[in-house]
C-alpha cells in the first residue's frame, strides 16, 4: 500500500500490545538458550527414552513453561519474531521494506529530504520503522524520520488529524520534542524530527547507544542505573510540566516512558506526543486495561509516570503493578510519590491528578528555569474534535475494561464452584438427596439418584485480554 493509497475497505486494524498466548499440542526436546541475554528455560535433551510417555509429558510441559516466560515477557512478547511465530497470518509482511517504499516515494515529491539510512529495530514497534536523513539545505545536520501506520484507537477524522499534527508541528515549548515536518495519509503518518545522538532517557538509564536494537538495549541491560535525587527531582517536574500543558490544551498522550523522553541540556522534551491522535495504542495498555479506575486519558498519563518515576529511581522498568514493597530509595518522597500511584489502593480507587504530584514534596521545591506561564492555544473547532475523539478512545477503553472484569468474576465463580471444598459439599448433599427421595418414593425407570454437576470448561477470554494460539511443534529430537 502506497504512503497515499486509501485502506482497503473492512481492513482490520490491529492493536499490536494484545498479548498473545501459546498452548503447546505436541513437542520435541532442544537445549536450552540464551536470547538478548535472557536465559529461557527450554527443557533438556534426552539421547535414551526419548519417547517414553513420561518424558514426552515432562517435556511438553517444560516447552509450556519456555513458552508462557517468551509471551509474558514485556520486550520480547511485541518483538516481530514472536508476533510472526505464533501468528504467522497477521504479522508475515517485511514492515521494513514497506516503510523504505512509502519513505521513497515521498520524497519523489519533496525532494529536500534524503534518506541516509534505515535505523532497522532501534524501536518496539511493529508498525513504526526510523529513518536516519538529511536536509539538502543543512546536509550537516541529521534528523530522525519514522514512518506509522494509523491504529485502531484513531477517532479523528482525516482532516481533524491533519490540522492537529499540523499544530503540533508549529509549537515551540520546551518541554515537548519539536515536530519539524509532517504529513498524514488515511493510512499512514510520516514525522520528522531531531535526532540526537545522546540517545532518550531509557538510553541514558541503560547507558546503551541509541541507534543499537531496543531488544539488545533494554532486553538485559548490563550498566543499568537509577538516577541521582537532584536529576529525580528536576526530570519529574519537567515532564510533569510538559503533561499539564498537554492535559491544558486537551491534548491526549498516553504514551509516556522513558524512551518518550528526550535530554537536551538539562532540559526533558516529551517525544511522540502525536501518537494519541494516530490511534497507536499505549506500550502500557496490557497493564491499565486491569483497573477500571483507570479510564480517562489523564489518569493514563499519570500510571504512565509512575513507571517512569520508577525506572529514573531503579534503572528498570517494575516487574508487575500493583507493588507494595520497594527498594530502598534516595528518598522517602520518591516512594511515597511512588506508593500514590503503582499501590494496590490506588490502582483501585483511582490516580492522583498531575498538579497534585506537582504539589508533592518531591517536585514542589524545584526551581524551573522559565518564569512565564507556557501555554497551548488549540483552535476551537479542533479542540472540539480532540474533545469527542478523547472520548471516544475512553468509552474503548472502560468497555475493554468491563469484559475483562465480567470475565475475571465468572472466573472466580469457576474455580470456587471446582474447588475441592465445593466438590465435597455437593457428593454430601447428592447423598442426602437421593437417600430422601428413596425414603418416600420409587424413582421412575430411567431415574436414579442425582450426581453432582460437573464442573463447566474454563470459560474463554475476551478478545481484549489477549489471543491464543494452540501450537504443534515438530522439533529433532
Amino acid at each position: 500500500m502506497s504512503f497515499l493509497e486509501k485502506p482497503a475497505p473492512g481492513s482490520l486494524l490491529l492493536d499490536d500490545t494484545v498479548p498473545l498466548t501459546a498452548m503447546i499440542e505436541a513437542s520435541q526436546s532442544l537445549q536450552s538458550h540464551t536470547v538478548c541475554g535472557i536465559t529461557l528455560p527450554l527443557p533438556p535433551k534426552k539421547l535414551i527414552g526419548n519417547m517414553d510417555r513420561e518424558f514426552i509429558a515432562e517435556r511438553q510441559r517444560g516447552l509450556q513453561t519456555y513458552l508462557d516466560t517468551i509471551t509474558q515477557h514485556p520486550l520480547l512478547c511485541s518483538s516481530l519474531p514472536v508476533k510472526k511465530f505464533l501468528d504467522p497470518n497477521n504479522y508475515s509482511a517485511n514492515y521494513t521494506e514497506i516503510a523504505l517504499q512509502q519513505v521513497s516515494m515521498f520524497f519523489r515529491s519533496d525532494p529536500k529530504w534524503e534518506v541516509l539510512e534505515p535505523l532497522r529495530d532501534m524501536g518496539w514497534r511493529i508498525r513504526k520503522k526510523y529513518f536516519l536523513v538529511k536536509s539538502k539545505e543543512q546536509t550537516k545536520e541529521r534528523y530522525l524520520l519514522s514512518w506509522v501506520d494509523l491504529g485502531p484507537d484513531k477517532f479523528l477524522s482525516d482532516k481533524d488529524l491533519q490540522s492537529a499534527i499540523k499544530l503540533l508541528t508549529s509549537l515551540s515549548i520546551p518541554y515537548l520534542c519539536p515536530l519539524l515536518f509532517s504529513s498524514t495519509s488515511e493510512s499512514s503518518a510520516l514525522l520528522i524530527r531531531p535526532f540526537s545522538e545522546k540517545g532518550s532517557l531509557r538510553d541514558h538509564i541503560c547507558k546503551v547507544k541509541p541507534r543499537e536494537s531496543y531488544l539488545k538495549k533494554y532486553c538485559n541491560p548490563k550498566k543499568s542505573q537509577g538516577l541521582e535525587l537532584p536529576h529525580i527531582k528536576l526530570y519529574g517536574r519537567q515532564i510533569l510540566e510538559g503533561l499539564k500543558l498537554l492535559h491544558d490544551a486537551g491534548i491526549f498522550f498516553g504514551h509516556l516512558h522513558t524512551s518518550n523522553v528526550l535530554v537536551d541540556d538539562g532540559v526533558c522534551r516529551l517525544m511522540d506526543v502525536e501518537n494519541g491522535m494516530l490511534g497507536v495504542p499505549s506500550a502500557l495498555r496490557p497493564a491499565f486495561t486491569q483497573f477500571r479506575k483507570i479510564n480517562t486519558t489523564e489518569s493514563i498519563d499519570v500510571f504512565c509516570f509512575g513507571h517512569l518515576l520508577y525506572e529514573m529511581t531503579y534503572g528498570r522498568p517494575p516487574d508487575s503493578v500493583p507493588i507494595e514493597q520497594y527498594p530502598p530509595a534516595p528518598s522517602t518522597a520518591v516512594v511515597s510519590v511512588l506508593q500514590s500511584i503503582l499501590s494496590t489502593e490506588a490502582c483501585k480507587s483511582g490516580m492522583p491528578t498531575v498538579s497534585a504530584l506537582m504539589q508533592t514534596p518531591l517536585f514542589s521545591d524545584v526551581q524551573l528555569q522559565r518564569s512565564e506561564k507556557l501555554q497551548i492555544k488549540v483552535p476551537g473547532r479542533l479542540k472540539e474534535a480532540l474533545k469527542a475523539a478523547k472520548e471516544s478512545l475512553e468509552k474503548r477503553l472502560q468497555e475493554e475494561q468491563r469484559l475483562l472484569h465480567q470475565h475475571r468474576r465468572l472466573t472466580r465463580a469457576q474455580s470456587h464452584h471446582c474447588s475441592e471444598e465445593e466438590k465435597k459439599k455437593r457428593k454430601i448433599l447428592a447423598r442426602k438427596v437421593s437417600t430422601h427421595q428413596q425414603g418416600f418414593f420409587v424413582p421412575s425407570s430411567g431415574s436414579g439418584a442425582s450426581s453432582p454437576p460437573t464442573c463447566p470448561s474454563s470459560p474463554t477470554p475476551p478478545s481484549t485480554t489477549g489471543t491464543s494460539v494452540r501450537l504443534s511443534l515438530q522439533l529433532s529430537l
